[in-house]
């Protein structure tokens, strides 16, 4: 079997403190394309889910005001520059304006094959993994990372 390199995915939920189309969120639906343009166009961006409007923001898995962002990267470092090095850190500072705060995990990240794209089912038991028995190598945080294992 030929395997390419390793990439890291990620799933990250937020909870909607108010109607997407409502004027509480109007600021994260303005800066949505600007930010997912922004992913698009960093070092190391493999792929993101998205519908034909090009977000994620009407794929609802995990309930009607819950949205989801589900990326792969070519390594942790390159989705961490994005995350917190780039000009997505002010709109992440704002977090509070436009979602609820999460009971549980809202980030989860595992290794996947390079060629291989993950589904929202396979992210969400991912993230459910990360709550029940904390980071593992299956299902892990940027705070406790682990090193990429992929069959031979």
């Amino acid at each position: 079997m030929n395997i390419a390199q390793p990439n890291i995915a990620q799933l990250n939920i937020a909870r909607l403190a108010a109607p997407l189309d409502s004027p509480r969120l109007k600021g994260f639906v303005d800066l949505l394309a600007e930010i997912n343009d922004l992913a698009d166009r960093s070092p190391g961006f493999v792929w993101r889910l998205q519908d034909e409007s090009g977000d994620a923001t009407a794929i609802r898995p995990f309930g009607d005001d819950v949205i989801v962002n589900l990326t792969v990267w070519e390594s942790i470092e390159a989705l961490y520059a994005y995350t917190y090095r780039s000009a997505h850190l002010p709109v992440l500072q704002r977090r509070r304006e436009w979602f609820e705060r999460s009971a549980g995990p809202h980030l989860v990240l595992w290794w996947i094959d390079g060629s291989a794209r993950p589904t929202v089912a396979e992210a969400a038991r991912r993230l459910a993994h990360l709550d029940e028995h904390g980071p593992t190598p299956d299902a892990f945080t940027f705070r406790t990372q682990f090193a990429a294992t992929l069959p031979a």
